[in-house]
């Protein structure tokens, strides 16, 4: 071999790039599988909804491209309709015993039943929102590699008790810190392969747009709370990050309230069925105005699936719990 013949070095990888979302659904396409959904929900008197909802997020899954691949969606109508079938016999006989209770006669009776119900409501909520965030992530995927989350019921269940005496003593005022705390516990156990979500948001940024969203209520006829939801949407995406690079909105407060107006008028004024445009309109402006920036090596991404089941989901659907983008 010539010495004189240099060796091409391995190109390294890009870690300093600015990556973008992208999303290639249409209204059209997607009211057609609502419509399609909804006619054999009824034809197998609700049975078909654990698969329609598997329809529905894996046309979305697979229309939403990063860095020129798509995501997909796994989940199956079976393991959705065994979860169902697994909830309601973990959880369905305590919620009868609660109900029991009181018809046997006395105070006492009354009372356990009441507060038994009460222990299974909150317990049944948070399984479910756990639940449904592991599952959702663990039958989600981009080349090849499955998202998961790890978070426990346990934590998140003194996350819960924690921010609702705090709200309580406070007057509510303490509400946009619980939410943080929430949204915190859901994104930093959350996973892409072997690399992890991070979040460093404290909330203490969005007291005061509650308190303003909060004055501001009759006047605006309540838009205002619609302009503090989108405030927190974005604070949300600005204090996100994945392994080394981190998330960068590009929307204002406004422009999300202004799409959602519209999406409102849209589905009122078509009796629902632009539900289809509405979910692929707040997709693409999702995915248009969202970027991730920063060094980042994917191709270090190491496969790491966790096994879990449907049973968080299917309290989840039960409890009309979702955590869907958007």
């Amino acid at each position: 071999m010539d010495a004189s013949v240099e060796l091409a070095e391995p190109e390294a990888p890009d870690t300093a790039a600015v990556r973008r979302f992208a999303f290639h659904g249409a209204g059209g396409e997607l009211l057609g599988i609502v419509i399609t959904n909804a006619l054999l929900t009824l034809m197998t008197l609700g049975f078909y909804r654990f698969w329609g909802r598997c329809h529905v997020r894996r046309y979305l899954w697979g229309n939403t491209e990063f860095e020129g691949d798509r995501f997909m969606y796994h989940g199956t109508g079976r393991e959705l309709l065994r979860g169902f079938v697994k909830a309601m016999f973990v959880f369905g006989l305590p919620f009868l015993l609660a109900n029991v209770l009181p018809l046997l006669g006395g105070v006492a009776f009354a009372a356990a039943g009441q507060l038994l119900g009460y222990v299974i409501a909150f317990v049944f909520a948070a399984i479910g929102m756990v639940g449904a965030r592991r599952y959702r992530m663990s039958r989600s995927s981009w080349r090849g590699i499955r998202f998961s989350f790890r978070g426990g019921v346990r934590q998140y269940v003194r996350i819960l008790l924690r921010g609702g005496v705090l709200t309580a003593v406070t007057l509510g005022f303490y509400a946009p810190v619980f939410r943080t705390a929430r949204h915190r516990f859901m994104v930093s156990h959350s996973y892409f392969g072997n690399r992890q979500f991070g979040f460093d948001g404290t909330g203490k940024a969005l007291v005061r747009p509650y308190v303003v969203a909060l004055l501001l209520t009759l006047p605006t006829l309540g838009i205002s709370w619609m302009w503090y939801a989108a405030r927190c949407h974005r604070y949300f995406w600005e204090h996100t990050s994945f392994d080394t690079a981190r998330f960068r909105p590009s929307f204002a407060p406004h422009e999300l309230v202004a799409l959602w107006l519209t999406n409102l008028l849209l589905v009122l004024c078509t009796l629902g069925l632009g539900f289809g445009w509405a979910t692929a309109r707040t997709a693409r402006f999702v995915c248009s105005r969202l970027v991730l920036e920063g060094p980042l090596d994917l191709g270090a991404i190491e496969q790491d699936a966790q096994a879990v089941s449907a049973v968080g989901e299917a309290i989840s659907d039960f409890l009309d719990l979702g955590f869907d983008l958007g």
